[in-house]
């Protein structure tokens, strides 16, 4: 386990944040404030009840953030008991992706004739329109008559946005975790994501890192699979911690934020990317609006925002593209947010999700801790 400092931003110092730790208990939620860490789990047992009654501050102090976990302790996803939620197509490059994937059929060899097509006729159209605009209305009638329509350019232009459950109720890994890809899946990508922090009422108190992990082929044969393509064991990653809003660190940071991703193959392999959250083309706001339903996320809920990055760069054959191969260790980085790393596995051989709710609620329940959910 790394230092806790060399995932953290460089200002922590001045920063809020919340977490997760295994330890040989059971979990517990953690906070870092003026530099050092601070176990909270007397106060409150689960980071949800921490967001929702705003306990964020007492709780045992660890020591300085510097000397790390305390022995025998893991980093976990920071996030609990929050519905875990999604929004795709929310840039003009990944809407483009998506018909190709349709297009292709989940066929990665056809995808490289395709994307010139698409970019020539679509590309130049979607980035210059506000999705659920007249102009987005204009150009929907205009490409209909084309035969260009998708349903992937309904979500990114159109008046609403795709909105989907990406992973059950404590699912989802933390940093240091293996990250799993369906092992009948020759074709998929990380997605590196901003994650955004909210309450029941839909208020953002804070932001993390996600990597929505992809099949290409999947949803590309068919949109109806998407839960299969989106939901298995070690698909979806948060981490390191959860940058809680303050006087230092608010929505405007997240509206300008750059998302890094870099991917280190096991035969030397070497790609780089990045998201940029200036260039989404629904304001963060307008997403949790269409995220929150009524009465719905008692327990809160967490947004992934979408990406820009798809790697169409080619790995192994030209024109092949790329997709993962088992080993790919995976980093997610941003200046104020942290660092997000990972390893690539199958879903089949990453470690088993044992911890539902029920284990959960036991465990909390032997530590004499249920009334601090």
């Amino acid at each position: 386990m790394p230092k806790l400092d060399t995932i953290l931003p460089a200002d922590h110092a001045s920063g809020h944040f919340l977490g997760r730790a295994q330890t040989p208990d059971g979990p517990a939620v953690l906070s870092i404030r003026g530099g050092r860490l601070f176990d909270l789990t007397g106060e409150a047992a689960s980071v949800s009840g921490a967001v929702q009654r705003r306990v964020f501050v007492g709780g045992c102090d660890i020591g300085p953030v510097e000397g790390g976990l305390p022995e025998g302790w893991s980093l976990l996803s920071p996030i609990d008991l929050q519905c875990i939620k999604a929004s795709g197509v929310t840039f003009a490059l990944s809407a483009i992706e998506r018909v190709i994937e349709e297009r292709a059929r989940g066929d990665a060899a056809s995808a490289a004739t395709i994307r010139s097509q698409l970019e020539d006729k679509v590309g130049s159209g979607i980035r210059s329109v506000a999705p659920a605009s007249a102009e987005a209305a204009q150009l929907k009638k205009a490409l209909i008559e084309e035969g260009m329509w998708s349903q992937y350019l309904e979500v990114a232009i159109g008046p609403d946005a795709e909105i989907f459950s990406k992973s059950p109720i404590l699912s989802s890994v933390g940093h240091g975790a293996q990250i799993g890809i369906r092992s009948d899946s020759s074709w998929n990508n990380p997605e590196p994501e901003v994650v955004l922090v909210c309450d029941s009422d839909g208020e953002i108190v804070g932001v993390s890192l996600g990597n929505d992990v992809n099949l290409r082929d999947f949803e590309g044969r068919s949109a109806l699979l998407l839960s299969k393509a989106k939901d298995n064991n070690g698909s979806c990653a948060i981490g390191p911690f959860i940058r809680l809003f303050d006087d230092t660190f608010g929505l405007d940071d997240i509206r300008r934020a750059v998302v890094e991703l870099e991917i280190e193959g096991p035969e030397g392999y070497l790609l780089k990317g990045k998201n940029e959250m200036a260039q989404i083309s629904r304001d963060p706001l307008e997403l949790v609006g269409q995220c929150l339903s009524e009465h719905h996320y008692p327990d809160g809920f967490v947004l992934f925002c979408g990406t820009l990055f798809a790697p169409t760069q080619d790995r192994d054959e030209p024109g092949a593209g790329f997709t993962h191969k088992i080993g790919d260790r995976v980093t997610i980085r941003s200046d104020r947010i942290g660092t997000l790393t990972n390893t690539v596995a199958t879903s089949r051989d990453a470690p088993a999700w044992t911890m539902g709710i029920g284990e959960f609620v036991r465990n909390l329940a032997q530590r004499e801790l249920v009334g601090k959910i």
